[in-house]
């Protein structure tokens, strides 16, 4: 057994998307070859309706799946595929735009938290021009697990401790829990991630300790620690109550051209990508 250290810590960008929907970047442009299959991980979360109420009006995708957790929160799912879903507290969408797609996603709240990750996932070459696909899954769909530490994991994607998580993709095998951990934390709570999986983990509640073979690092809330390649296991302690998102995943080793809401492989890809958005092809 071998544990992963701490490559980098980084801080996320705070900006807006949509219609003025204020969130930060977590996983920005150019982590993207490091973090290979991930593009983009999105953290949103306010009490303050003017902050998301505009909500994310009609856009379009191609080529990559969008996989959207709600912490806290209502929004609506609409698509030109036929797709439609509300997306509750603690529910998950997984989108695969495929060869193209337009949705939107709308808060269905006026006041209230909102609160909730968006984390974009690439397709192979071979899959980028397939059909669009939904799945949406209710909070008692995720399956959970509560370990001996007393530490709660939701499974939505690969798998933990024998529990198939709600999704799974051959390809990319993504990996995606999340954890909360109890008041404190003495004993190490362990997770097997492959050496061959890109990983990092963000802290959206409290901070962790990520424990090494000869030291210790913090990663504080709203930091993601993106971890190196070099053991099989993450090894984790909190001094108090924490919430993580843990992510890992296949890296597809695939040349990656994107433009906005485009991801394809190649610059023509991407130019056909916009004539066929602009001809009301998808």
């Amino acid at each position: 057994m071998s544990f992963r250290t701490l490559e980098r810590r980084v801080q996320g960008q705070k900006t807006s998307d949509g219609d003025g929907v204020k969130l930060t970047r977590v996983l920005t442009h150019d982590l993207q070859k490091r973090l290979d299959p991930f593009l983009m991980l999105d953290a949103f979360g306010s009490d303050e309706s003017k902050d998301y109420v505009g909500g994310f009006p009609d856009h379009p995708h191609r080529g990559f799946e969008t996989i959207t957790y709600m912490l806290e929160g209502r929004m609506r799912h609409k698509d030109n595929a036929g797709h439609e879903g509300l997306l509750c507290s603690g529910g998950v969408q997984w989108m695969t735009a495929g060869k193209g797609v337009i949705h939107s996603e709308m808060p269905e709240q006026e006041n209230g938290r909102m609160e909730g990750f968006q984390l974009w996932l690439n397709l192979p070459s071979q899959q980028k021009m397939c059909l669009p696909a939904y799945q949406e899954f209710e909070a008692h769909d995720i399956p959970q697990v509560i370990t001996k530490e007393d530490v709660t994991v939701k499974v939505i994607a690969g798998e933990f401790l024998d529990t198939p998580g709600a999704v799974q993709r051959p390809s990319t095998t993504p990996v995606y829990l999340d954890l909360h951990f109890p008041i404190a934390l003495v004993n190490s709570f362990e997770l097997k991630i492959p050496k061959h999986l890109n990983a990092f983990i963000y802290v959206y509640e409290g901070s962790l300790t990520l424990v090494q073979e000869s030291a210790t690092e913090t990663i504080a809330q709203g930091e993601m620690g993106i971890l190196k390649n070099d053991g099989d296991h993450l090894c984790l302690r909190s001094c108090s109550k924490a919430k993580a998102i843990v992510i890992a995943g296949q890296p597809l080793n695939e040349p990656i051209a994107q433009y906005g809401p485009f991801v394809m492989n190649t610059q023509q890809e991407l130019m056909q990508a916009v004539r066929d958005f602009q001809q009301g092809l998808f």
